[in-house]
Formats: structure tokens, sequence, C-alpha cells
């Protein structure tokens, strides 16, 4: 089975990597990287999804989203990818 993991920079600017998974919303893995800048490379993502007990499905690639709130607005962005549990964990 594949979830999503998203990254996202959303409220105060930090970034944060969470799984999409069939849980609760409450109960989602998450991951913070405590930082407004750099975007955390892939392999920082991976990473954080591997602390989660998830992997990147082979082949996918990360897709970015822009969130505008308004015209003068700062966007938030929104990465997401195809994950799945490692070695079937749940």
């Amino acid at each position: 089975m594949t979830y999503s993991a998203r990254l996202s920079n959303s409220f105060d600017g930090t970034w944060e990597l969470y799984i999409v998974s069939d849980r609760p919303t409450a109960e989602w893995p998450e991951r913070l990287f405590d930082r407004t800048a750099p975007v955390p490379t892939p392999y920082e993502r991976a990473t954080a999804a591997a602390d989660l007990s998830y992997e990147i499905v082979d082949g996918a690639e990360w897709e970015w989203h822009e969130l505008p709130n308004g015209a003068m607005d700062r966007v938030e962005l929104l990465a997401s990818v195809d994950v799945r549990p490692i070695g079937g964990a749940a």
C-alpha cells in the first residue's frame, strides 16, 4: 500500500514532513525540520521519511505546488511524493 509524504512550509514558515496515512489526522507521523530555509534536500526528506518508517516508492519524484493565500500574501509551498511502509510496517 502506498501513502503520500508531504513537505510543507505552512503556518509559521518552518518546514515539516508528514505522512498522509489511513490513521486519524491527529496521528499522522511527522518530522519537523525547525527551519524556514533552506528547503530540506531530497536526501533530508528521504531520511525523515525513513525515520518515520516509510520509504519513497521506486521511481517516484517530488511534485511541488504553490498554495497562494492572496495577491499580497506569502505563498505556502507543498511538495508530495508516494511512499510505502518500510518492510511492510504500518
